[in-house]
């Protein structure tokens, strides 16, 4: 019978994330019973939220991937069979396939996808970071013509997805990044208002510049110093969405957060949510979403590893900041 490859998460991380974490096996092809279907991944999302699925934290917001088990992750395939009268052999779907070249399925979870859509654009705009930016900024920001926004993980693939689609709206838009390559790109690419180099910049110094008038809404993905920054300057009754905290995700202690007193003096609105709590809005999130894209608002670049097992030392792109664009292995 036909083989194929699959990666199995067997080790809890405790700093850096490497093979060692994993184990690469050969699983047997399955026979499909009524009601599935098989896909063949073509394009795998890695994405920061993976990082906490690793650890053994259960009460986290989704429970952790158990070890032994394949690693849990997005991605887009093909239907190479199909015993399921909603999908048919040739389909194009998304969904949570796991570290694994063929995924079983019965439907459940997975969306069809227009074939002629490039797989690297829709992991990269239409999956969980266009739909995560889109209901975070909307849904939980607020976001009103005029008012300034600071974006943490600016170059990054919610970041860059959230500060494109607050400029279209009318908003002056301030991106934090980690180089000046994705400074550049930021503004002269995405349209930008401004953007800091939290390795090099004086963090503070450049928010006075940048935002003059203070900051309305933060969208936080990556913690660290800038969240202090910002938090001094936010203006009454602004708003901040935590979407992420990737400094944090492997740290033994996590570093410590702002004083309350500004929540209270500037009457303050801190919101913190995750993508599993609004699966069910995905058609009006991609509606959204949609307009946008289509009148090129919205644009993105993609990092592309090659192979399967190159998710295994992939991820540490996120600590480094190496990565430029969506994280994506193609299989």
């Amino acid at each position: 019978m036909s083989t194929y490859t699959a990666i199995n998460l067997v080790k809890r991380p405790s700093g850096s994330i490497g093979p060692e974490l994993f184990e690469v096996v050969e699983k047997t092809v399955p026979q499909l019973e009524d009601g599935q279907f098989l896909v063949k991944q073509t394009h795998m999302s890695l994405d920061p939220a993976m990082l906490g699925w690793m650890s053994p934290d259960t009460k986290s917001y989704i429970p952790p991937v158990e070890l032994g088990d394949v690693m849990r992750s997005s991605g887009v395939g093909k239907v190479v069979e199909s015993r399921n009268p909603d999908f048919a052999e040739g389909d194009q779907v998304m969904g949570m396939f796991g570290w694994q070249e063929y995924a079983l399925s019965d439907g459940k979870g997975v969306n069809k996808v227009d074939s002629n859509l490039d797989p690297e654009m829709v992991l990269s705009v239409f999956a969980l970071p266009g739909l995560t930016a889109t209901q975070g900024l909307y849904g939980e920001g607020d976001p009103k013509p005029g008012e300034t926004l600071v974006v943490s993980g600016a170059a990054g693939s919610v970041g860059s997805i959230v500060g494109q689609l607050a400029k279209a709206d009318g908003l002056k838009v301030i991106g934090v990044v980690g180089s000046d390559e994705k400074a550049d790109w930021i503004v002269n690419e995405l349209g930008f208002d401004g953007a800091i180099n939290y390795k090099t910049d004086d963090i503070g110094a450049k928010l006075n510049e940048l935002a003059k008038d203070g900051i309305d809404l933060y969208f936080e993905n990556t913690g660290g110093p800038i969240q202090h920054r910002v938090f001094e300057r936010m203006n009454a009754h602004g708003r901040i969405v935590v979407c992420g905290m990737i400094s944090d995700y492997t740290a033994k202690q996590p570093s410590a957060g702002p004083n309350w007193m500004n929540i209270i003096r500037k009457r303050l609105t801190i919101k913190g949510f995750t993508m599993p709590d609004h699966r069910h809005k995905t058609p009006q999130l991609l509606e959204k979403i949609t307009p946008y894209v289509q009148k090129g608002q919205i644009k993105y670049r993609s990092h592309i590893l090659e192979g399967l097992e190159s998710a295994m030392t992939g991820l540490n792109l996120f600590f480094t900041g190496e990565n430029k664009g969506k994280l994506i292995v193609k299989l």
